[in-house]
């Protein structure tokens, strides 16, 4: 049995921010466990910047209203006027600590323009690799007394009589099964990108969270809404690395092969639309069999501003100086996830939840561009100042292993098919169902309840997760009936 005083299941911003707010007060001995190397999570692959406001053009109230529009107005609206108005400090803060945002040319902080902002209020990092600067710097600010454990799954928490005592994890290079105990246990896992065939995700992002969760009682919401984003760049079907939407904003335009663009007469917003509504054209001239550009002619010193998609690019074939991107959409977010407060509280004392993992509301419907990074780092902030205010104590607990074991299970691939399939960007009202049936042939009682520890391996949990996931987001989507957001239905 392993003691500590907070553990932290995951690596990416909103991990992070907690354990670095908890280094400041220099009384928790704090663990972290990540399913892969430290840096590998969907923050270390952000292209896209923060949204925040901090320009002397702009004011959070502005914020507050194009994150309410882009959510449908089914966001929580306390929640989302939390995220704005708390976040200006947050970032001036965070720049105390030595992080470096891109400057312009008077040495003011550069913001720039993405879908659905009314101004530009986006900040970066190196380009487009802000993600990853943002991960070094929190890196950088934990204390070395952190205990940072890599390549080690997390399988199920423990739970007993509706209080979470810490998590049951195995090392993926050793075998060896590990019983965490803890006062305070934060689920920081990330989405659920990898139930998808295309994904801007990381490799190691496959709905654990949201599947161990739910066998540990807790509450979930929103499932239904998976945003996709526009721009993957695609050669043969294949996705290759995201195309940020910092592109468009920058003067990037989608065309068809016949030079058409895309977005003309669809929307007010043209190219800079909300995300669902951009992915759902790209996807409907992808299926007439039209292959779809990002044509970036307009965008000055492409490669000066965009380092991380140029790579992508000339990695794969593709020559930036020819001006067209072949793009399609892939996963890119979830916005739903376990119900949680924006200081991470979710239903079971001692559990605790925050970033994509989380569903706090604020996403509502559809995630405003770049909201994500800066979740991670205020919501962060909130639960390590919850966490430090609030005193609390794990039970001691035997933990109740099942003996069900897995046997035949499906591949990752047709798992990933199926989703794209009937829960995919566009979902058809009467064959949702016929993809709960197939997920529930592979569970015994249709409830996909816990697994037994010892017996079964780490990639046979993680397709078990993908299969509960999926379950659970098909279910939400069969029982939202109209379309808002993300979640497009179309009635047959």
């Amino acid at each position: 049995m392993i003691k500590t005083d907070v553990l932290i299941i995951g690596s990416g911003i909103a991990a992070l921010s907690v354990a670095s707010e908890l280094c400041k007060y220099k009384n928790k001995k704090i663990t972290i466990i990540t399913k892969g190397p430290i840096k590998a999570c969907n923050s270390s692959l952000a292209q896209g910047g923060i949204s925040v406001a901090l320009s002397d053009k702009d004011d959070y109230h502005w914020h507050y209203e194009d994150t309410m529009e882009a959510g449908c107005n089914i966001n929580d609206a306390d929640a989302v006027m939390k995220l704005v108005s708390t976040a200006p400090q947050v970032i001036l803060d965070f720049i105390k600590t030595g992080m470096v945002f891109d400057k312009d040319s008077d040495g003011n902080l550069a913001f720039g323009r993405e879908g659905a902002h009314r101004l530009n209020r986006i900040i970066h990092a190196g380009g487009d690799r802000t993600g990853l600067r943002v991960v070094e710097q929190l890196l950088r600010t934990i204390t070395p007394d952190v205990t940072i454990i890599q390549n080690e799954m997390a399988l199920d928490l423990r739970v007993k009589n509706g209080k979470c005592s810490g998590v049951i994890t195995r090392n993926s290079k050793t075998g060896e099964i590990n019983y965490y105990t803890a006062d305070y246990t934060v689920l920081a896992t990330g989405g659920i990108g990898q139930l998808y065939p295309s994904t801007s995700n990381d490799i190691t992002i496959t709905g654990d969270g949201i599947a161990m969760a739910y066998r540990a009682g807790c509450k979930l919401k929103n499932l239904e809404f998976v945003q996709f984003h526009p721009t993957m760049l695609t050669i043969d079907g294949k996705a290759y690395g995201l195309v940020s939407e910092a592109v468009r904003g920058a003067g990037g335009i989608l065309v068809n092969d016949k030079g058409e663009k895309i977005m003309e007469g669809v929307h007010p917003q043209k190219d800079l639309a909300p995300r669902d509504v951009v992915s759902r054209e790209v996807y409907a001239h992808y299926l007439k069999g039209e292959k779809i550009y990002l044509d970036i002619s307009a965008v000055k010193d492409f490669r000066a501003k965009f380092p991380t998609v140029t790579e992508i690019c000339e990695e794969h074939g593709v020559n930036v100086d020819n001006k067209l991107l072949p793009v399609a959409p892939g996963a890119h977010f979830h916005m739903g996830g376990v119900e949680a407060a924006p200081e991470g509280i979710t239903n079971i004392e001692g559990l605790y939840a925050v970033g994509e993992v989380a569903c706090t509301g604020v996403h509502g419907a559809n995630r405003l561009a770049s909201n994500s990074l800066l979740e991670g780092l205020v919501f962060g902030k909130l639960l390590a100042d919850y966490i430090e205010k609030t005193p609390q104590k794990a039970d001691e607990i035997f933990d109740e292993n099942s003996s069900l074991l897995l046997s035949s299970l499906p591949e990752k691939a047709e798992i990933q098919s199926q989703m794209m399939n009937f829960v995919g960007i566009v979902r058809h009202s009467g064959q949702i169902h016929k993809i709960i049936d197939w997920f529930e042939k592979y569970s015994p009682d249709k409830n996909f309840g816990k697994i037994s520890i010892e017996q079964n391996t780490n990639e046979q949990f993680e397709i078990y997760n993908m299969l509960t996931t999926g379950w659970l987001v098909a279910k939400s989507a069969e029982s939202r009936k109209y379309s808002i957001g993300a979640h497009y239905i179309v009635k047959d």
